[in-house]
């Protein structure tokens, strides 16, 4: 993953512009270390900082088609290259190609199939092209929004695009967040999504349409198999971020299978996790790593470690969303430890809770269709909420991210799903995720301990300790008065911060990006435990008490799980599972 910066039918080709442009990218080159790049057609600029993950000895960027008249930006990893390669090969026989980029196949896809290129890739990715052919532009965001894109306009009718936000914010009369699955054309000035699985077109037909795919776990555990392990493509050292919850402890599993069948070129994998001293996440983590036998490394961070890193994370990760800073911040500082060890590239859990309902909120959807629908409505949101977080502020260190959870087939396998299979059921002993824990329970050949499998969400914010959210709870109390707060609506009229926590962050987040476009990024409005201000609405017990924290939900904890009606202390969910 790299950092891409896209001036576009400027007004101004001056050297002064060129300048500027070099001057802007280098405001985002933490997310490419390794190299930086621009290419000038015209008055069009094209900047890229490069981290180099495959192809670190050719592939700098911009990269091009065979007589250079297609010129391509990119920020992320094609995995199906190979296979993409071949069918360009199909097409045009003899056709050259420039470097071992997994990248380099989008120039060539473009100029054979047009706007059709779009739908082919599998992977995460932003990019623009520039078809000098026509002097035409396009610009293109991966299918959910894993990698981070914002797209803003000048006041002499220039496009701008941007990997951050930080690079436009001074120069661009507007700016968005960049819609994903789309892509933008200045043939037509406008968006058009070009990713349109069946459970997004099903969710907007009318009457809306829900899934009824009978459950077969071996094609599900297969589906996601598949996905992790084609997230291991890489030339340089990688690892895992191990929680110790369900969703990084299975893809830490999966790759430590797969490394462990096939070797790997840098021998055992890593594993990294972070909390408070005897957080609950360290805990659990270390019993995965030793029992998967990673190599694994355990950081941990005071409460005023983190506070005094909330500045810089709220710079880099761009928003003032509490949730997301919460778990931005030890993510950040371990990231930064990450990198220090040599390591470039990490898997991570993020995506399923939302394919699969597993926030805690989530026990209390009354049917199996507004589950559904909730899921959908979680995937289409998450590039403004996890996908930001796990993309920035990993990227502000050069450490890439990758998220199997979010692969595109696998999803098409998960969200076809009768709806009925992922509802939560407590007297029958059915957890949150209960589809997932089963179709990696086997025993015979277990993947994790089985107490691991059957551990109870923890949201990664609290999962590194429970004093680190109220050691931030503390802080804004003592930093902003009754007062201040009472006034909220008329200093922050716009997305008004509701706690004294949130009106801290919206402080920061003023001093470095006080642009209105910039407030709009940010989502809004009631949640309680991550939920949607739909879901908000289901239990009138919620109203009033929103709070982003997995403890808002604290009937459906650990107490929702005591002992089932026959008086055993068994955990009903562990019943269930045999």
């Amino acid at each position: 993953m790299c950092g891409i910066l896209a001036l576009l039918n400027s007004t101004d080709d001056s050297p002064a512009m060129r300048a500027r442009v070099l001057a802007l990218s280098r405001r985002q080159r933490h997310r490419g270390p390794d190299w930086s790049g621009l290419h000038q057609a015209g008055n069009n600029f094209l900047a890229h900082e490069r981290l180099a993950i495959m192809d670190p000895a050719s592939g700098d960027q911009p990269l091009f088609n065979e007589d250079k008249t297609i010129i391509v930006t990119v920020n992320g990893e094609i995995y199906n290259y190979k296979e993409l390669t071949q069918k360009i090969l199909e097409k045009a026989p003899g056709k050259k190609f420039a470097t071992h980029s997994d990248c380099e196949v989008i120039s060539h896809l473009y100029e054979l199939f047009g706007e059709e290129a779009f739908g082919m890739l599998d992977g995460f990715f932003a990019f623009t092209i520039l078809d000098t052919r026509n002097n035409s532009f396009y610009i293109v965001r991966d299918p959910i929004g894993v990698t981070c894109l914002y797209i803003g306009w000048g006041k002499d009718g220039s496009v701008w695009a941007s990997s951050e936000m930080k690079c436009l914010k001074d120069d661009c009369a507007r700016f968005q967040q960049f819609p994903p699955g789309h892509f933008y054309s200045s043939k037509t000035g406008k968006f058009q999504r070009y990713y349109n699985p069946k459970f997004y077109t099903d969710f907007e037909a009318k009457p809306e349409v829900f899934p009824s795919t009978p459950l077969d776990l071996t094609v599900l555990r297969q589906a996601f198999e598949a996905a992790v392990e084609k997230r291991l493509m890489s030339d340089v050292p990688f690892g895992v971020l191990l929680s110790g919850g369900l969703d990084s402890s299975l893809v830490a599993a999966v790759a430590s299978r797969k490394l462990g069948r096939d070797g790997g070129v840098w021998g055992k994998l890593h594993s990294f996790c972070i909390g408070l001293p005897g957080s609950p996440d360290l805990k659990a983590a270390r019993v995965v790593a030793d029992f998967l036998g990673t190599d694994h490394h355990e950081f941990t961070f005071t409460v005023q470690e983190g506070i005094d890193a909330i500045g810089d994370v709220i710079y880099h990760v761009e928003t003032f969303d509490t949730t997301t800073i919460r778990a931005s911040t030890p993510m950040f500082l371990m990231a930064r430890k990450i990198k220090a060890l040599g390591v470039k590239m990490v898997l991570s859990g993020e995506g399923s809770d939302e394919v699969f309902g597993g926030y805690l909120y989530f026990h209390k959807a009354p049917s199996k269709e507004e589950f559904h629908s909730e899921t959908v409505r979680k995937i289409q949101d998450l590039y403004k909420y996890d996908c930001l977080r796990a993309n920035k502020s990993t990227m502000a260190w050069g450490v890439e991210a990758r998220v199997p959870f979010l692969d595109r087939h696998f999803l098409d396998v998960a969200m076809a799903l009768d709806p009925k299979e992922k509802m939560i059921d407590k007297q029958g002993g059915r957890i949150e995720k209960y589809i997932l824990r089963k179709a990696f329970d086997t025993p015979e050949n277990p993947y994790l301990p089985s107490d691991v499998l059957w551990r109870q969400k923890e949201q990664f914010s609290d999962g590194v300790g429970y004093n680190w959210i109220d050691g931030l709870k503390a802080h804004a109390e003592s930093v902003v008065s009754d007062a201040q707060l009472a006034a909220a609506q008329h200093r922050y009229p716009d997305n008004t911060p509701r706690t004294k926590e949130s009106y801290f962050y919206r402080t920061i987040f003023e001093q470095h990006f006080p642009q209105k476009s910039a407030v709009d990024t940010v989502p809004g409005g009631p949640s309680v435990a991550c939920s949607t201000a739909t879901a908000a609405l289901w239990d009138a017990a919620w109203a009033g008490k929103e709070d982003p924290s997995g403890r808002a939900v604290a009937g459906v904890h650990d107490s929702a799980y005591e002992a089932s009606a026959n008086g055993s202390a068994e955990p009903a969910a562990k019943k269930a599972k045999h």
